[in-house]
């Protein structure tokens, strides 16, 4: 979306004033354009100021965006381009193996002959099952998962990067990318260190290719396969029991037949008197007074939400444009790369009666749901280490829980009482719950509100 003036990124006219509300168009909130009530563009995209007063004399402030996924090209999605990663080390031995089988099965049915489905097992070896392929023969395909057999050892790092060379050998702007990786235990085989890793995972996004992590049981590292999802935009799942495989696949699969728009990436150009304090829940690239953030691909129906925080320096009485916001991503049901953009706009005064106390609270909210967030990552290596007693973890397992459902965050309260039910009986229970919510609410996506 365009509007009547734009300041010059680079500061050159920092003085320069923003025009009254009055006389500009939509100045904070792209909207969507719509034909008889029917969305044309997947994404819509609000930005919000913490206040829209600010200190003339300098001060920080947050800026949020929300990115809502809209009801354009319902009925119609993008070919997936799929992955299957499963770990066939000698814990997956009886149900486990069986249940993912059988989850392998249920993936095979959803899928259809524009689909691109290809299969990779590791144990200390890697072994392509089915190559990059359409699903046309559905029981071939079946027949060949119904052969996989357990193996030794745990070369997770091998089996993602054969997973994403099987992916990337056939992709195109026309397919949606992704490798899910399920396992049940600890590198134990091959490169197993952390760094190394996540690194993967990162080099894989950056070519657009998205991991999704799966883990079964008590034996997987929780933060090395939340470090795998946040550095490649994948969503990370814990399993806890077998028969809840089949379910978690389908459900993973559903939501990837949903997805509106990928690519997507916030780029936020900032004038001389405005720099970047942190981002939340991303790793952005800086190049001069742009900065770059990546999201995660967006569903149909689905908010994500990004925070940052500004520090704004001083400058004469007026209002200025703070940051120019552009969304620009992949629709993936027209095939067009899209670009919404917005002004976040604030007016500075010496008068500091003139600033308001309290944050907007939709901007409060967002703060509080990172904070919570980082809050759990402290819970969890407390209650390792023991640097927190079990009434001091429920204690703060509780406060948060009684937040987030007073913010609406029903789901990731229910986990927290899954982990709070567990706490003195199974601390790995506990730990691997509390590492799923506090990457959903780092990643900030939700269901529309």
């Amino acid at each position: 979306m365009e509007f009547t003036q734009r300041l010059d990124p680079s500061g050159a006219q920092p003085t320069q004033q923003m025009p009254a509300m009055s006389e500009r168009t939509q100045q904070v909130g792209a909207g969507t354009p719509t034909v008889m009530g029917v969305p044309t563009r997947a994404l819509q995209m609000e930005c919000l100021l913490g206040r829209e007063v600010g200190n003339a004399y300098g001060g920080r402030e947050h800026l949020l965006v929300e990115i809502t996924g809209t009801s354009a090209g319902v009925g119609r999605r993008l070919p997936l381009n799929l992955c299957l990663v499963i770990d066939r080390s000698g814990s997956m031995e009886g149900e486990p193996i069986e249940y993912v089988k059988r989850a392998c099965g249920y993936v095979v049915d959803l899928l259809d002959q524009n689909d691109i489905l290809s299969i990779i097992t590791f144990s200390d070896t890697v072994d392509v099952v089915m190559p990059a392929r359409r699903v046309v023969n559905k029981t071939l395909i079946k027949e060949h998962i119904q052969r996989i057999e357990i193996g030794n050892t745990t070369n997770l790092y091998d089996g993602m990067l054969v997973g994403a060379q099987q992916v990337s050998a056939v992709m195109s702007e026309q397919v949606l990318t992704r490798v899910l990786v399920f396992t049940d235990g600890e590198p134990t085989s091959g490169i197993k260190d952390f760094a190394s890793i996540v690194q993967l995972a990162a080099e894989q996004k950056a070519r657009g290719i998205t991991i999704t992590v799966l883990g079964f049981g008590p034996e997987f590292n929780e933060e090395l396969l939340a470090g795998i999802a946040r550095r490649s935009g994948g969503n990370y799942y814990y399993i806890q029991r077998p028969e809840l495989i089949p379910e978690v696949f389908r459900r993973e699969l559903e939501l990837l037949m949903t997805v509106v728009a990928k690519n997507v990436r916030l780029i936020l150009t900032l004038p001389r008197f405005t720099q970047i304090r942190q981002v939340y829940g991303a790793q952005p690239s800086v190049q001069g007074r742009v900065v770059e953030i990546p999201q995660v691909d967006i569903e149909r129906g689905a908010v994500v939400t990004q925070l940052v925080e500004l520090d704004l320096q001083m400058r004469p009485p007026g209002k200025y444009r703070v940051a120019k916001v552009a969304l620009v991503y992949d629709d993936t049901v027209t095939g067009r790369v899209e670009r919404i953009e917005a002004d976040a706009v604030m007016e500075f005064t010496q008068d500091v009666s003139r600033i308001p106390q309290e944050v907007n609270p939709r901007v409060q909210r967002e703060i509080e749901i990172q904070q919570l967030s980082r809050n759990l990552e402290r819970t969890v290596l407390g209650l390792k280490t023991q640097q927190l007693s079990p009434a001091e973890v429920r204690q703060e397992l509780e406060r948060t829980m009684a937040m987030l459902t007073r913010q609406g965050r029903l789901q990731e309260a229910q986990e927290i009482q899954q982990a709070l039910s567990a706490l003195g009986s199974d601390s790995t229970v506990v730990e691997k719950t509390l590492m799923g919510t506090a990457y959903s609410l780092e990643v900030g996506k939700s269901k529309q509100r």
